[in-house]
C-alpha cells in the first residue's frame, strides 16, 4: 500500500487468536502497537487535533496535553505532519523512551512532580491549564474531551469486521476511558448482549475501592486526580483490579510464549481476559486489546534490576491457567464461514 502521508497508517491493525480450553474458548487481541507511533493513541490523538475548533493551517496554533506519555507521543506525530507546536505534560511515571519520542518529533517535554517514578496526573493537569490560560495554548484535556471516544469508532468497526456478532466479551484497560467506552458504546450498537470488562491497576480509584501506588503506564486514575467524562460507566458491565504482579507477569509470559511485546495495561486487560475464559461457555470470543508495545518498557516491565526494586513478583501464569493452555488447539484462520459472514448467514437463513 502506497500511502502519502503517515497518518494514512493509523488503524487496521492486526488481531492475534489464542485459543483456550483446547479450542472451546477464544482469546483475540488486537495488536494495536502496529499504529505509526505504537500504540492506539495514535487514533484518538488524531481525533482530537481534527476537532481542535482552530482553522489547523494557521502556524500560531499551539497544542498543550498532559499525558503518560503514549498520547504525547501521538499528539507529538501529528503535530509534526500538520506544522503544529506541541507541549506534553508528563512525570517520572514515564519511560524515557517516551519522553524521548516526544522530542524526537520536534516538540515540547515539561517533566512536572517529583522524580520517585510515581504519577503526578493532577499536577500534570493543572500545569496544562496555566499554559492554556496564561500561554494561549489550546488544551485538548483527553479526560474530558469527546473526541477522545469518537476516536475509537473505527476501531469497533474493525473488531465488528473481523468477528461480528460472535463477540462475546469486550475486555480492556481503562485509563481515560476513551477507548474502553468509545468502542464498546459503537459494539453496542450491533451486539447488545456483548459483555464489557474494564481494567485498572490495584491503587486506581476509577471503580472505587483504596487508592494507592501503581506501575502499570497508560491505565487508572490516581487518588487525587479526577476521573474524567469520557468514563461512560452504563457501557461496562464490570470494573476489575488487576496488580502489578499479575499484569507484569503476563507481559512476560506473552513474551516468552507467543513472542508478543506488550505494556503493563495490556498484561492487566489480558490477565482479567484469562479470567473471564475460565467460566465463559463453549463458544466465547472474548476480545482485548494490546494498548501498545512492550518495547517501550525494556528497562522497566522486563528489567529484573527495576522490578526488584518495586518489589515486583513475575508469578508462573502458565502453571496459575494450566486448564485454559492445556490442549491447546492450532489456531485456524479467521474467513467468511468463521466469522461475520457465517453470522450473517446464519442470521438470514
Amino acid at each position: 500500500m502506497i500511502v502519502n502521508s503517515i497518518l494514512e497508517t493509523i488503524g487496521r491493525t492486526p488481531m492475534l487468536h489464542i485459543p483456550l480450553r483446547g479450542g472451546e474458548v477464544g482469546l483475540y487481541v488486537k495488536l494495536e502497537m502496529f499504529n505509526p507511533t505504537g500504540s492506539m493513541k495514535d487514533r484518538m490523538a488524531l481525533s482530537m487535533i481534527d476537532s481542535v475548533p482552530i482553522t489547523l493551517n494557521e502556524a500560531a496554533v499551539r497544542i498543550v496535553e498532559s499525558s503518560s506519555g503514549n498520547t504525547a507521543s501521538a499528539l507529538a506525530m501529528i503535530s509534526a505532519v500538520r506544522g503544529l507546536e506541541f507541549t506534553t505534560l508528563m512525570d517520572s511515571h514515564a519511560s524515557l523512551d517516551k519522553i524521548l519520542t516526544v522530542r524526537a518529533f520536534g516538540s515540547n517535554v515539561r517533566v512536572v512532580g517529583s522524580g520517585d517514578g510515581d504519577l503526578a496526573t493532577d499536577e500534570r493537569d493543572r500545569e496544562a491549564r496555566r499554559i492554556a490560560v496564561e500561554e494561549g495554548a489550546y488544551w485538548t484535556e483527553q479526560h474530558n474531551n469527546p473526541a477522545n471516544a469518537a476516536g475509537y469508532i473505527g476501531l469497533a468497526t474493525e473488531l465488528l469486521d473481523d468477528l461480528g456478532p460472535t463477540m462475546t466479551h469486550f475486555v480492556s484497560a481503562i485509563g481515560t476511558g476513551g477507548s474502553l467506552c468509545g468502542t464498546a458504546r459503537q459494539l453496542r450498537l450491533h451486539i447488545p448482549g456483548v459483555q464489557v470488562i474494564g481494567v485498572e491497576p490495584v491503587g486506581s480509584v476509577i471503580f472505587g475501592g483504596q487508592g494507592g501506588r501503581y506501575r502499570q503506564s497508560g491505565t487508572g486514575t490516581p487518588q487525587g486526580a479526577n476521573v474524567g467524562v469520557v468514563i461512560d460507566y452504563d457501557v461496562i458491565d464490570w470494573g476489575r483490579k488487576v496488580s502489578d504482579d499479575k499484569a507484569f507477569s503476563i507481559c512476560h509470559y506473552l513474551a516468552r510464549r507467543h513472542g508478543l511485546l506488550v505494556g503493563g495495561s495490556t498484561g492487566g486487560a489480558i490477565y482479567e481476559a484469562l479470567s473471564v475464559a475460565r467460566e465463559a461457555p463453549v463458544g466465547s470470543r472474548i476480545v482485548t486489546l494490546a494498548c501498545d508495545s512492550g518495547t517501550k518498557y525494556l528497562d522497566t516491565i522486563f528489567n529484573q534490576d527495576w522490578l526488584s526494586s518495586n518489589d515486583i513478583q513475575i508469578i508462573d501464569i502458565e502453571a496459575q491457567f494450566a486448564e485454559l493452555f492445556a490442549n491447546a488447539a492450532v489456531p485456524q484462520p479467521l474467513n467468511e464461514e468463521s466469522g461475520y459472514g457465517a453470522a450473517c448467514a446464519l442470521n438470514n437463513a
